[in-house]
């Protein structure tokens, strides 16, 4: 099968024609997924334009005042017969060609982009492609290997048996969607080892299927400086944090950052079994089995849930405001600002803690922001500032404690800010992962070293106190029965056997 030349050859490199669309795969990789902590249940999928193809041997810009420019070597699918609604069977053979790919991204315009990457992976030269083509009739698509050299070390090493998704399930997929046409491109993802370049360097990428000894040969790119600045006035501008620098990088560690706080514990450290622990022991308990312990300033003092009853736990993803100046919120407060992030990005079972400084002059979160928490499966939200839409907020079910109700917006009282760093929320310290219960008496932040033991601890107690009130209940008389003095503990030990 042999490829018809575009007449632009030179820019489009070993493609038959100038492809009608570009789709990429966010995480399809087990090794990438890993190392960003997070599996999908299922794909999911960005357009890149055609103007961001480019051949091999040429340049990619990194723009002038940015700092992230990362690689993503891919294996790229070229269609050769038309695909609408294909069946898993089927997908395959509506690939004619395999070829090399590099899925370059700018992470200073990543969280600005929603997840859609049109200004962080769409810029020209950034999906260089090729430099030739492999016959996708003499291969088999669960035995191609993926290697990336920058300045000649191998950064990626990685086949296609590590794909979350195989490849016939990303082009059935997507053909329920769309018709997938001759020339179409699809970007499969690429594997751990992802990171940032400078210019200078000069990154390589080849697709190969060894037990054939097919190539898509290797597909080289330097990277330069660009000299062009991006125009303050026209709409949202770079901008990074640790965050961001963490995952362009792929780590901490090679971001040049100091390790992640001791309290960024996963969400993971909140066992199922730690959780229905937590679920039957009251607010008050925990609180006096750490008060034991030495801790007394761990309750978010002035909020109240939405609707009486409430139960909530879960761990802490936290999100900053900073107090509202017009300055700030026309950099900070608009596109895909630090807010917004933090409810796209909460994780199930997770709390979205908000630090708003006690400031209830406006709300800090609505319906829309609670309807999507509750989408990704979170566990609740606190704030300690005030709710707008509230009996739209209580409606959507997802409990909710706050300071207050106020109909004002967000850039009233406050700046959206930072997301997972340590916060303070009513008068206490929260750090990202940390444990939070909630009832009608309030919420307590458990840090998660302490929570199996003090739940334990509360559960031993509530049992205790269970039988106290039975007694008083009979007609016992307080003193000596509460707290227990050595009589009524003995009493208590012996009814304990019997159980």
């Amino acid at each position: 099968m042999t490829p018809t030349k575009h007449a632009d050859g030179g820019r489009f490199g070993a493609l038959p024609a100038r492809p009608g669309k570009i789709i990429a795969v966010h995480l399809s990789y087990a090794s990438r997924a890993d190392q960003r902590g997070r599996r999908p249940d299922a794909p999911s999928y960005f357009f890149k334009p055609s103007s961001s193809v480019a051949a091999s041997g040429g340049t990619i810009e990194r723009p002038a005042g940015t700092e992230l420019l990362a690689f993503e070597g891919e294996v790229a699918l070229v269609i050769g017969t038309p695909a609408r609604r294909v069946t898993l069977e089927a997908a395959w053979r509506h690939v004619a060609w395999v070829t090399a790919s590099n899925d370059f991204g700018l992470y200073d315009l990543r969280a600005v982009d929603k997840g859609s990457n049109v200004r962080s992976k769409g810029g020209d030269g950034f999906t260089p492609i090729g430099p030739a083509l492999i016959d996708a009739r003499e291969i088999d698509p669960g035995d191609l290997r993926l290697r990336t050299w920058v300045n000649g070390d191998v950064a990626q090493d990685d086949t296609t048996e590590g794909l979350l998704f195989p490849v016939p399930q990303l082009i059935a997929d997507l053909s329920q969607h769309f018709t997938l046409e001759v020339g179409d491109v699809i970007l499969t993802g690429t594997p751990a080892g992802s990171s940032v370049v400078v210019p200078g360097d000069v990154v390589e990428v080849e697709v190969d299927a060894p037990r054939r000894g097919l190539s898509s040969g290797r597909l080289v790119t330097t990277v330069i400086e660009g000299d062009a600045s991006f125009d303050t006035t026209l709409g949202s501008l770079p901008a990074v944090d640790d965050t961001q620098r963490a995952e362009a990088w792929g780590s901490r560690a090679a971001a040049g950052l100091a390790p992640a706080p001791a309290g960024l514990a996963p969400a993971a450290a909140l066992s199922p079994a730690l959780r229905e622990k937590l679920l039957r022991v009251p607010v008050a308990g925990l609180s006096a089995q750490l008060r034991k312990r030495g801790l007394s300033n761990v309750t978010i003092d002035g909020v109240r849930p939405l609707r009486s009853g409430t139960k909530l736990v879960g761990t802490a993803k936290t999100l900053r405001f900073v107090p509202g100046r017009e300055d700030l919120f026309a950099s900070h407060g608009g596109g895909y600002n630090a807010q917004k992030r933090a409810f796209d990005a909460v994780a199930q079972g997770e709390i979205i803690v908000i630090e708003a400084r006690g400031e209830t002059g406006s709300g800090t979160l609505g319906d829309i922001l609670a309807l999507r928490a509750k989408a990704r499966g979170a566990a609740g939200i606190i704030t300690d500032g005030g709710v707008r839409d509230v009996d739209a907020v209580t409606a959507v079910g997802i409990p909710v404690y706050s300071a207050g109700a106020h109909p004002a917006v967000l850039g009233r009282r406050h700046v959206p800010w930072d997301v997972d760093v340590t916060i303070a929320c009513g008068g206490t310290t929260v750090q990202p992962g940390d444990i939070l219960v909630g009832d009608s008496d309030g919420v307590i932040v458990l840090p998660p070293a302490l929570a199996e033991e003090v739940a334990d601890a509360a559960l031993a107690q509530e049992d205790e106190d269970a039988w106290v009130a039975d007694q008083i209940t009979a007609g016992h008389p307080v003193e000596g029965l509460f707290p227990m003095n050595a009589e009524w503990k003995a009493r208590y030990d012996a009814w304990r056997q019997t159980k």
